[in-house]
């Protein structure tokens, strides 16, 4: 049988030749995107200006009192001292939870860095009358055993008063178009973003700044996320009330509750993400900012290790408030392995490659057990995404095997292989679709997110290969390093608007692009053209509108067109038209690169 070589020239018939995109203006914007995500106080070098201040006070809703009748959608999982009944209005004689305690006048307090915040912009700030004194739990350098700092309580009696010991959650990043911060999928965005700086920040020309700022943006607030001993937080705010409004994030009254994972209730795959992307972003900053590297770096190994110390899924203990947002479908075995690949990344450190090595095949294991809830069509080494990691854990490690010139490539090399022939269209093992104009599907909403992950992914891989001298053999079918990132240009080109529509899928870029996308902050007029408080109901009128959304959110990369190429632009569409930090993490790499090499 003949072998058919794919290489940097190729015939398809969905692959059209087209002029060159101005990659560099598109990766200027797919990093200003998340400006327009921040939550907090925002810097006065913030350059998407309509946006403004927010979640001024996340982290401050936490509260114990005497069991009493609550809302259960405020028990918190994390309670140190016991199980909330999920489902009912009371909770056990044990329980702690983290009680909306409301107080209409404002209050002024200093967070960790010193700055002096406000409640938001008439917003309900959430202390107790009886509190005679705050306290912020900042950031701990100590290691997180017992025997070096006692785990502080949320809160304690004193006299007839309450202690509040209070946690600093300002900051990170709205997930989408929502003003939840769900950590699980902001950590795989920090850990891209990341991986985009090492792999491609030689690139990035004027804008690795930024995307620095990007970077720092995020870990500063992980920092704050696992600042108290034994707990890791991964969500601040109510989802479901969340989602019942539509107003900007300047202005919402939805109970900003933190969730937090613990021994009692664990949530290995946030934390172990979490740790993941503190460990990559370490490498980042090593040379810029040795410092706050080391303390990025340390934070990582003391999360992990109590990710995998105390194991468990945080659908388990939080599922009614995590899911169906962001469930963890794929189990949390592959993020404890990705956690660990990226340690030993950063540190060399042979406890975390032993860790890889001992836990890869139980990982194939636990994957057998979540495929049927999953259903992956390819295996499971062609799945990656903020849920399942494990294409990305083979790349990363096929890095470090390829690099060191190994002949023991374990199942890394031969799945990182898989993955390859899983994607290309010509291969006879191919488990993804191609819709008629040529752009990549997976199954499941969002789809962009699946272009640009594995996208990245192939262009990672590709150079990975290119240094070792290696090719792919799918079958009869070679695929060169070149035909992997010829395949990942088309994917960033058809992003772009080479594509049937003619369309731009990310905003500002092209003339013709989303204009009514699913995002609160875009779609309601800034605090600039209207000051006045638009309350939870009040945007519904913004959100049936069908006009154009008036705030342009630049760089934003919406859900993408459906497997026939067509797209309505609409806002209730949120499953084609709703942007995400994770659709747009991975393109910033593959941009970068492209910016620098051009078709030919």
């Amino acid at each position: 049988m003949g072998v058919l070589v794919f290489g940097a020239v190729i015939v398809m018939a969905m692959v059209t030749r087209v002029a060159s995109h101005d990659y560099g203006d598109a990766l200027t914007k797919s990093i200003l995107f998340f400006e327009g995500q921040r939550s907090g106080k925002l810097p006065s070098t913030q350059r998407m200006t309509w946006r403004k201040d927010s979640g001024l006070q996340d982290g401050f809703q936490i509260g114990k009192k005497k069991p009493t009748s609550v809302v259960s959608g405020q028990l918190v999982g994390a309670s140190p001292s016991g199980r909330p009944q999920l489902g009912t209005s009371r909770t056990r004689s044990t329980v702690s939870v983290f009680q909306r305690l409301e107080r209409k006048d404002p209050i002024e307090f200093n967070n960790c860095r010193g700055d002096t915040l406000v409640t938001d912009r008439g917003g309900v700030q959430f202390f107790s009358k009886k509190v005679e004194r705050h306290q912020i739990a900042c950031d701990f350098e100590n290691d997180w055993s017992e025997t070096q700092i006692r785990q502080p309580e949320f809160v304690r009696q004193v006299g007839e008063g309450l202690f509040y010991t209070l946690v600093d959650l300002v900051g990170g990043y709205y997930d989408a178009g929502d003003n939840v911060k769900f950590n699980f999928p902001m950590a795989f965005s920090t850990t891209m973003l990341a991986w985009s700086v090492l792999d491609f920040g030689n690139f990035m020309g004027p804008d690795l700044p930024h995307a620095l700022e990007a970077i720092q943006w995020a870990t500063d607030y992980f920092l704050k996320a696992t600042s108290i001993p034994g707990f890791v937080f991964v969500q601040v705010g109510d989802p479901y009330g969340d989602h019942n409004c539509w107003e900007r994030p300047e202005d919402m009254d939805t109970p900003r509750i933190p969730y937090a994972a613990s021994k009692q209730f664990p949530g290995s795959e946030v934390s172990a993400e979490i740790a993941a992307a503190l460990a990559a972003s370490s490498m980042v900053f090593r040379s810029r900012n040795p410092a706050y590297s080391a303390r990025l770096l340390k934070r990582a190994t003391m999360v992990f290790e109590f990710a995998d110390a105390n194991r468990g899924s945080y659908n388990d203990t939080l599922g009614p408030w995590v899911c169906p947002f962001y469930c963890d479908f794929s189990g949390y075995e592959d993020e404890l392995m990705w956690g660990a690949a990226w340690l030993y990344r950063a540190t060399k450190e042979p406890k975390y490659w032993s860790y890889v090595e001992q836990n890869i095949s139980d990982l194939e294991k636990n994957v057998a057990k979540h495929t049927a809830r999953v259903g992956y069509g390819g295996g499971s080494f062609a799945e990656f995404g903020w849920d399942t990691k494990n294409a990305g854990i083979n790349i990363l490690v096929s890095k470090l095997l390829l690099s060191n010139s190994t002949s023991d490539a374990g199942p890394f090399i031969p799945n990182a292989d898989k993955f390859v022939c899983s994607v290309l269209p010509e291969s006879p093992t191919v488990s993804v679709s191609y819709s008629p104009g040529g752009l990549l599907f997976k199954p499941g909403g969002s789809n962009l997110q699946h272009t640009t992950a594995l996208s990245f992914l192939l262009l990672a891989y590709a150079r990975y290969l290119n240094q070792s001298n290696r090719e792919i053999h799918c079958g009869n079918v070679v695929a060169t390093p070149a035909r992997l990132i010829q395949l990942a240009r088309r994917q960033v080109d058809y992003i772009l608007g080479t594509n049937p529509l003619n369309m731009s899928y990310m905003v500002g870029y092209g003339n013709k692009f989303p204009r009514k996308i699913h995002h609160r902050g875009s779609s309601l007029p800034s605090i600039d053209r209207y000051p006045a408080r638009i309350n939870c109901q009040g945007g519904t009128p913004y959100f049936q509108s069908n006009d154009p959304n008036p705030n342009q959110l630049t760089g934003a990369v919406v859900g993408g067109p459906d497997n026939g190429d067509s797209y309505s632009d609409s806002r209730a569409d949120f499953v084609h038209s709703e942007p995400t930090t994770y659709i747009n993490a991975p393109l910033v790499g593959l941009l970068a690169y492209f910016r620098s090499y051009p078709p030919l």
